[in-house]
């Protein structure tokens, strides 16, 4: 499917890409449920287990980019009204090495809101 900013999945994903890239939570903490819950693909201990709540979320975004700086672009979206799929790639600097890979994020709705949400990652970070 090709790129819809106007469906619930090209919402949640404009609205997580400005998370990352400026930094910018609240358009994607509006879209969230209560039980808002996320998981993410990163090398420490206190990443690994599922996370809850948008105070997590944040805490994630300030995270990510005390040592990313990366620009995000949407490659393909898969989407229904209970889930969506985006698969976009990352470029920018990863603690000041050239970063590139290419990764899925997997939305679960509620109605319009965003339930959760799951990242994939093509090339492990480890690897950075």
């Amino acid at each position: 499917m090709a790129w819809d900013a106007n469906t619930n999945c090209g919402r949640a994903f404009e609205a997580f890409r400005t998370a990352f890239e400026k930094g910018e939570t609240a358009d994607f903490l509006a879209l969230v449920t209560e039980d808002f819950r996320f998981s993410v693909p990163l090398p420490y201990d206190e990443w690994k287990e599922p996370q809850a709540g948008g105070q997590r979320f944040i805490e994630l975004v300030r995270f990510e980019r005390e040592v990313l700086q990366v620009a995000l672009t949407p490659l393909l979206q898969l989407s229904d009204s209970h889930d969506g799929v985006t698969v976009f790639r990352a470029e920018g600097l990863l603690g000041n090495q050239p970063y590139q890979n290419v990764l899925t994020v997997v939305f679960a709705f509620e109605g319009e809101r965003i339930r959760s949400f799951h990242e994939f990652v093509g090339m492990p970070l480890k690897n950075y």
